[in-house]
Formats: C-alpha cells, structure tokens, sequence
C-alpha cells in the first residue's frame, strides 16, 4: 500500500512512485491521457483516407495538385479539471487499497504528469457533505495542496435525501469551466446510468473527456466464505447473505457483468476514454498502457482527428 501515513509523507511515496514508473509518459510531442490536435498549426503532410476535411491545407493542395492536411502541435498549457467521486461507496476496498485511495492515485498520476508543463488543475470533489470546489492554478504549491485536500476528505456518512449526485457534479463542471480542457471523472459509476450519461455527455461536448472507472474485486464476483453480511455504504442498509450457494455467486457474477457493461456503453455514449482501475490491480501499469495506447491512437492515420 501507498497510502498510509501523515499527508506530506504519503504524498512524496506517491510522487517517487509515479515519478519512477511513468515519467517520460507525457513528454515528448505533448500528447498526454488522451489525444488532441490542439490549435497550433504545424507541417503539412499528404491526405489519408480517414484524416479530418477540416485541417485540409488549401493553399498547400493548390501548389502541388496532391490534397494536403496540415498537422496540429498539441497545446502547451491545458486546464485539467478533476470531478472525483469521494462519496461512501468510494470507502471500500477488499485487496491492496480502498477505491478512495485508488481514485487519489489517478488524480495524482494526472497531475504530477503535467504539473510541470505550466498546466492549470483544479478539481471537483463529490462527498457526502455536498461538493467542494478546488480552483484550477498552476504551480506545484497548489498542486500539492489539492491533493492534499483529497487526501483529507473524511469518510462520508449514508448520503440523505438531496444529496448531490455525480450527474450534478458534472453539471456543475460544464457550467462552471471555460474553454477547451481536459476533464477526469473518476468513480465507481455505481449510480444508475441514466442519472450521470446524460450530464457526461455535455461535459464532453466542452473538454476532451477521460472516464476512470475504479473498481473492486468484490464487486465482480463473491468468494465462498459462507455467511456474509454486507452493508450498502450509500444507505446504510445491513443485511446477511449465503455465499455458498454456486447458483447465487454465478447470479451476482452476471449481474455485476451486466452493469459494468452498461457502464461501458454509457460512457463510449459519452465520448469518454475509459481507463479502468482495479484495487487489486497494478494501477500505474494500467496509466501506463492507457497512455501509451492513447498516443499510439494520436499518432495513427487520421488519429486526433
């Protein structure tokens, strides 16, 4: 485990960890989590079959009668917004961490992974006291701090009536946000669909939209450990179950696969890149893979288009 311990000291073992495993990830020609063509023009090249009409180079086709594109250089600065999900289904956790501490460790792979290009972060953080605003600024100062203030958000207590959801809090971020950005929702998406696709999709017609789905291992299929209670940690509602019934685990296996595909699909409505974090996965592997599959998608023959 990362996270245990005071604030500051949990925080450097992050950084050294994220620093020492994925640095590098995001240099280069700037093409971080997710591929965008940015507004800087840059070299004309050949048309391919998939490219974007829209960057087609006029004057350039003319000169050589051949049709030409004009690539883009991605933006140097971007603003990076944070919707993090931190209510009480966000407290549970059955292998090397809880989803809390998982959602912590993506929002700092994103954030020491740009800070340093002069990017501007803030953040959203949904918790069972409503939803509390970080501003987005620049500066490893500021950086530090939010996650710090992620860091200390207390465990939240059974959400009551009128709560805030993660669809509100995504409404809020479209309203409240200013051009063209990068925008990380980060949860277990554990909320019905219809209450958060709609939203997510508006928020992804503003800014380029990445989906860190955060899961456990319990919540995909159920262990033979006989009886077992269980707690809905968003109601507060306690019940006890038999788990050695193979009919009932195979039942609980389907539908848990069943929702998460749901999930699924109501994001790629969404037009959000999903990257999936397991609790008992290695989590900066999967950063690294989507980053790397993420570029790869940028570079290809009409990618970021």
């Amino acid at each position: 485990m990362i996270l245990p311990g005071a604030p500051e000291e949990a925080l450097r073992r992050l950084e050294l960890t994220i620093v020492r495993r994925l640095d590098g990830l995001l240099q280069g020609d700037h093409l971080g989590l997710l591929p965008g063509p940015g507004s800087e023009a840059a070299e004309g090249r050949e048309y391919r079959p998939g490219d974007d009409v829209r960057t087609m180079d006029w004057n350039l086709t003319a000169r050589t009668a051949v049709p030409h594109v004009r690539d883009r250089v991605a933006d140097r600065e971007l603003e990076t917004w944070a919707l993090v999900d931190a209510t009480a289904s966000m407290d549970f956790g059955t292998a090397e961490m809880e989803k809390r501490d998982l959602a912590l460790c993506a929002v700092a792979a994103v954030a020491f992974l740009t800070e340093r290009t002069g990017n501007r972060l803030g953040a959203q953080i949904l918790c069972g006291g409503g939803l509390r605003h970080v501003p987005a600024r620049t500066g490893r100062p500021h950086m530090l701090a939010l996650l710090r203030a992620l860091f200390e958000v207390p465990r939240a207590t059974p959400d009551g009536p009128g709560a805030p959801s993660l669809g509100d809090a995504a409404d809020l971020m479209t309203r409240t946000t200013s051009g063209r950005g990068l925008a990380v929702v980060v949860s277990d998406f554990l909320e019905p669909v219809e209450s958060w696709e709609r939203s997510l999709r508006l928020l992804g017609r503003r800014h380029q939209l990445l989906a860190v789905e955060v899961v456990d291992p319990r919540e995909l299929t159920l262990p033979d450990v006989g009886l077992l209670t269980v707690v809905d940690p968003e109601t507060g509602r306690r019940g006890e179950i038999s788990t050695a019934g193979r009919g009932l685990r195979e039942r609980y296996a389907a539908a848990a696969a069943e929702q998460r595909a749901q999930v699924a699909a109501a994001l790629r409505r969404a037009g959000a890149a999903r990257l999936r974090l397991r609790t008992d996965g290695d989590w900066v592997r999967d950063v690294a893979e989507h980053v790397v599959a993420q570029r790869r998608l940028a570079l290809a023959p009409g990618g970021g288009a």
